[in-house]
């Protein structure tokens, strides 16, 4: 994982994560981008989600 994407994420946390309070942003970024590239690039993953009412 780049370093420049952990340290980039680490210094922008959302607002909910900065009131969280975190002991380590560093280790919270690397964790958060681990689970949002395996989520990404994981192979039939991928979910559809169709409104109950059929729009889109």
């Amino acid at each position: 994982m780049s370093d420049d994407r952990v340290e980039q994420r680490a210094a922008e946390l959302l607002p909910e994560e900065e009131t969280a309070g975190s002991a380590d942003p560093r280790a919270q970024a690397e964790a958060i981008l681990a689970e949002s590239d395996e989520r990404e690039y994981a192979p039939g993953t991928a979910e559809t989600v169709t409104p109950a009412d059929g729009t889109r």
